[in-house]
């Protein structure tokens, strides 16, 4: 699979719809059918992808691991922080209020590129398991701008947020 990251800035009513499927199937086809048709088509503003750079994103931003719940708040919530709704191993899907949705903007719009260098540069490159070079830091520095203006987009509009990943 190729492991592309998005983030949608979901309504209440969509967020709702998306945790009230009780298989996993039924939420992922709801995903793929309803939620990536409709954004990707109509409402695009309401997505950022982040292409393969939201692993790095997510390490540097909590404590270097793919945990949903471990690193500093509200950071570790921007990529696969929040609550998982989705159990398989297939995807990723983590789900953030709008109140986290407000913090994690208020915090990434505190963050320069300096300081993410740093967080970056402290990832372990044995657990990433990928090149830690200049060009990588720079693809997920352009990768995390697009996410940073969107969580703004998302936190005034008063959305949910939901980041899927198929693995």
């Amino acid at each position: 699979m190729s492991c592309l990251g998005v983030h949608f800035a979901l309504t209440e009513s969509e967020a709702n719809r998306l945790k009230s499927f009780e298989d996993d199937s039924e939420r992922l086809d709801y995903l793929q059918c309803e939620i990536e048709e409709t954004y990707f088509s109509d409402h695009e503003e309401f997505i950022a992808q982040s292409d393969k750079a939201w692993d790095a994103m997510h390490r540097s931003l909590s404590d270097g691991q793919l945990s949903y719940y471990d690193g500093p708040h509200p950071l570790r919530l921007a990529v696969i922080g929040g609550d998982p709704i989705y159990a398989k191993g297939d995807y990723i899907m983590s789900l953030k209020t709008p109140q986290e949705v407000v913090e994690v903007a208020s915090a990434l719009a505190k963050l320069s590129k300096d300081e993410f260098q740093k967080k970056y540069d402290a990832m372990d490159a044995k657990a990433y398991g990928c090149p830690k070079n200049a060009e990588d830091f720079e693809y997920t520095w352009e990768w995390l701008t697009g996410v940073v203006a969107f969580y703004q987009r998302a936190a005034a509009a008063g959305r949910h947020v939901l980041f899927s990943a198929d693995q």
